[in-house]
């Protein structure tokens, strides 16, 4: 409780420079709230939204086969898998790395399907600014065209548990 109690007539209507800064703010607002759908649609940033669900131990085996059939090194204890030119790779985060290292064609197109084994993972591809939720039981398709050559880490940038600082992988890109 104050030691003054405010004036009676303390609550007036806006005038003057008061009522042009609510009149931008609200005009602001709208172009916002319009600008969010268009972006969605327009937008080159919006992903494919490709999705299916996929039982998580399948995934895991269909990853296996595609290393099986596609094996051509390892690295640091990992399979190193170059897929055909234009067809679907396999990426599967668990506990705590990405498997296998993926090694593409520059300017050919993939799908690569994107899932988890075990916890909520972050597909986050460095340098390029490519981030995606990866959830168990989902198979996210990313449509991808790589257009440099060189090697390209791959980051979990979701919190998913004691190893998630070394939680890497890596997408290899040559002529």
């Amino acid at each position: 409780m104050s030691i003054h109690h405010p004036p009676r007539k303390w609550l007036e209507a806006p005038h003057g420079f008061e009522r042009l800064w609510i009149g931008i703010a609200l005009l602001w607002c709208l172009v916002l709230s319009a600008a969010m759908p268009y972006w969605h649609f327009k937008g080159k940033q919006t992903s494919s939204g490709e999705a299916y669900t996929v039982e998580p131990g399948k995934f895991d085996a269909r990853v296996a086969r595609f290393v099986e059939a596609h094996k051509v090194g390892e690295r640091s204890g990992l399979p190193v898998v170059e897929p055909p030119p234009g067809t679907d790779a396999y990426l599967i985060g668990k506990a705590w790395q990405w498997y296998p290292i993926l090694k593409l064609k520059k300017g050919v197109e993939y799908r690569l399907h994107v899932s988890s084994f075990d916890y909520q993972h972050g597909f986050s591809l460095l340098p390029m600014n490519m981030n995606f939720h990866v959830v168990p039981g989902y198979d996210h398709v990313i449509t991808l065209t790589p257009t440099e050559k060189g090697e390209f880490n791959i980051i979990c940038n979701e919190f998913c548990g004691a190893g998630h600082h070394i939680m890497t992988g890596l997408i290899i890109v040559e002529e």
